[in-house]
């Protein structure tokens, strides 16, 4: 029998906030929680978007714990997310019953890269426009849209997204956790 996004909501009361959960095709997902530098990388890259974003009151950005429950019935939460003003008026208070505009995924050290893109790919599917996969292990951020090519950053470049979000940009660099040598 599948399972329904109040079974998720009952899962994830007993849980409490140790551990994220998604449905996905009736069957509850419990995730760890991330490793340090990935839960970091995700902080970097929600705050530099939501500096921008709040400012500029276009809209909401929310990190790992913000739940979607998607048009395929799917309830996901990706590491951040954003969603224009006038598609999510106020902030529900259970899950978000829309795709994000943009959602991003930052690659932990138990994840698979081909697990990530099948979630970005649905979410793209459930009109998401936008899907960036960040992976600090090879210090690329790759970026996905549902009718093109994928595109993908390193360091030296700027991550712009001119269409969903014009004038906002980050330099691939800033994203990654800062090392503080002795000097």
């Amino acid at each position: 029998m599948p399972l329904t996004v109040k079974d998720l909501e009952s899962i994830q009361t007993k849980l409490g906030n140790d551990y994220r959960v998604e449905l996905v095709d009736g069957r509850i997902t419990v995730m760890s929680p991330s490793g340090y530098e990935s839960d970091e990388v995700a902080f970097r890259f929600g705050r530099r978007l939501a500096d921008w974003v709040e400012p500029n009151r276009i809209g909401r950005v929310t990190g790992s714990s913000a739940g979607f429950t998607l048009p395929d019935s799917n309830t996901r939460a990706p590491d951040v997310s954003f969603v224009r003003a006038d598609r999510l008026r106020r902030a529900p208070r259970s899950f978000a019953q829309l795709a994000p505009d943009l959602m991003v995924e930052v690659k932990s050290p138990s994840d698979s890269v081909d697990d990530l893109e099948k979630k970005i790919a649905n979410f793209l599917q459930q009109g998401t426009q936008v899907g960036i996969l960040v992976n600090p292990e090879d210090c690329t951020v790759k970026i996905f849209r549902a009718e093109a090519a994928a595109v993908t950053l390193r360091n030296g470049d700027m991550l712009t997204i001119p269409d969903l979000l014009p004038g906002w940009s980050v330099a691939v660099s800033e994203l990654w956790s800062p090392v503080f040598d002795d000097e």
